[in-house]
This record gives structure tokens, sequence and C-alpha cells, in this order.
């Protein structure tokens, strides 16, 4: 049975910032001449690694709102600058627009169960597209989107 995974995506203001972030890291491998390889280093392996990697994907929280998902495609063990263990994960490059969802921050990452995964807009435009994403936000929280 699949499970996902969700996590803050710290730092970003938007999916426009999100893909820069992931254009810069494909241009930095390409330079070193290495494979472009997208990873998350975590402190905490998955548990339930099989279920992840049985079509798992990480769910980003952006600004307060889940707003876009990334297929998982491995979990490597690997270690921090510190020297202490960590888990890679590794996401496949294409990401994925999703219904936005609010959610409250926490720390670290959390299992989401597929049920309660926000869906995948897919070439459907999402209502408020035209909108600055900080107007279409708070229209969003306000219900009115």
């Amino acid at each position: 049975m699949t499970v996902h995974l969700i996590k803050l995506c710290v730092g970003v203001d938007d999916l426009d910032d999100l893909r820069a972030w992931h254009e810069r890291r494909r241009k930095a491998a390409e330079r070193k001449g290495e494979p472009f390889l997208l990873r998350h280093v975590t402190r905490s392996t998955p548990r339930r690694a099989d279920e992840v990697l049985d079509g798992g994907s990480l769910y980003w929280v952006i600004k307060g709102q889940v707003q876009a998902r990334q297929p998982i495609v491995a979990l490597e063990p690997t270690q921090r600058e510190d020297g202490k263990p960590a888990c890679a994960i590794v996401m496949a490059p294409e990401l994925v627009e999703t219904e936005w969802r609010a959610h409250r921050a926490f720390q670290g990452w959390r299992y989401l169960d597929p049920r309660d995964a926000p869906r995948d807009l897919g070439r459907r435009r999402r209502r408020g597209d035209s909108l600055p994403a900080d107007m279409a936000r708070e229209l969003r929280e306000l219900g009115l989107l």
C-alpha cells in the first residue's frame, strides 16, 4: 500500500521559486559533470520505506499551503555535514502541482495517507492563477477561491 511524505518547503515563496531552486541544482550538477538528482536530506529514515517507494510522493507545503508534489524514486542512507547518519529522499525532477490545501507548520516530515492527499491539478488551471500569489493565497484562506 502506498504512503506519501509531506514536508515544509522552507525558504521558498512560491512554485516558481521552487522551480528556480531545482534549475540551480541541475546547473550545478551539470557544471560538475555529475548526474542530476534532486535530493532532500533529512535526519530520519522512513520506517515505512517500502510503502513510500511503492508510488509515494513528497508533498511540499509552501507558505502554509500544500501546493505540489514530487514522486519519490529512492531513499538512500547518507551522512549530514556533521557526520551523523541521515536519509536522502531522492525525487523525480517533475513538479506536479496540486490543489492548494492549508496545512499548519510542523518539523521534519510526516506520513500522508493517499486518501488525505490533495488532487493533482493536471492541465486544469487553478482558480486564481492570474492573481498575485499573495492575494490568491489570502483569498483561499478566506474560502473565497
